[in-house]
């Protein structure tokens, strides 16, 4: 009674194409973004402001790894990939949580070097840039975790944490910008006030190496055939209410690029011939698909239900 996996059902092309311009419609903010916060930078002697742009920058090539996923997981299955192109998304993510953590790691040293280097303070009109940076971000945040809750992505979700993670060093930034200009304009003129610009960069640099990390746990769950929460159960109360289904004798669910892909053992009557069995299998399928769109497949084995065997 197997049914072997087929191509994405309609909903999942507009998936694609919706979670594609979001993670777009990011990479021309980040690029933006990035080149004010370098040119604003260096004029305004501000490494704060350099790092968050070196950040901005692994957040174009994340986006962009971000966007290859999308659309290699977008590809319907062939001969070759059976149950699709999904894992793609989940690789990309992976990818993308590395190249922040170890951004976040060159900016750490970098911001270490400052700190024993004498400087100035930064200049008062990079507080204004931070300001424009920090709203954007989050905006962009907001609305990519947004998309990535509707569609189930968990490539845009990691998009959706580069924005929010660039918001928060922005912020740091911000921080130590306003310590080193107050403090050498309002108490006392000392170099050492200036180093809050690379305190606040060191800040950052853990931030972005604590969001690398927390980055890389969605996408090492589905490549690692982790049951998503709460499909499993749902599809099978469903399962149960279907005529003729006496119980489930074993379930097994896994998710790949925002689908989820399942594997039940229902029990018949044992008495019941292969064709009716047949059609029960029909509309187990069909009342899945129906109050579960995201479900791509269901894989049916037909067991015989025992009297003294309690349903599970």
């Amino acid at each position: 009674m197997a049914h072997a996996p087929g191509a994405p059902t309609p909903p999942f092309d507009a998936r694609a194409r919706r979670t594609q311009r979001t993670v777009l419609l990011g990479l021309v903010v980040n690029i933006v973004l990035a080149i004010t916060k370098l040119i604003a930078g260096l004029i305004g002697n501000c490494y704060a402001l350099v790092a968050d742009a070196i950040e901005s920058i692994a957040d174009i090539l994340g986006s962009v790894v971000i966007w290859g996923g999308l659309r290699v997981g977008s590809r319907p299955a062939d001969d070759n990939h059976a149950y699709g192109h999904g894992k793609a998304e989940a690789l990309a993510a992976m990818v993308v949580a590395g190249l922040v953590f170890f951004a976040g790691i060159g900016i750490a040293v970098k911001a270490v070097g400052e700190l024993v280097t004498p400087h100035h303070a930064p200049a008062p009109f990079t507080l204004a840039v931070l300001v424009v940076v920090v709203i954007a971000k989050w905006v962009m945040s907001r609305y990519t975790a947004h998309v990535a809750a509707q569609e189930a992505s968990d490539a845009t979700g990691i998009d959706a944490w580069h924005h929010l993670s660039d918001a928060i060093t922005s912020l740091a930034a911000f921080i130590g910008i306003s310590i080193a200009l107050f403090g050498e304009r309002m108490l006392w003129h000392s170099d050492e006030w200036a180093k809050a610009d690379d305190w606040a960069a060191l800040l950052a640099s853990g931030v972005i190496m604590l969001n690398g990390g927390l980055m890389a746990r969605r996408p090492l769950r589905e490549l690692m055939d982790t049951e998503p929460d709460g499909v499993k159960g749902e599809v099978c109360e469903t399962i149960r209410g279907v005529e003729g289904v006496r119980g489930i004798e074993k379930c097994r669910a896994r998710s790949s690029g925002g689908r989820h892909y399942l594997e039940i053992h229902v029990e018949v009557d044992p008495l019941m011939s292969v064709r009716e069995a047949h059609a029960i299998t029909g509309k187990i399928k069909a009342a899945v698909r129906t109050k579960h769109p995201r479900v791509a497949d269901v894989l049916l084995h037909v067991e015989p239900y025992e009297t003294e065997t309690a349903p599970k």
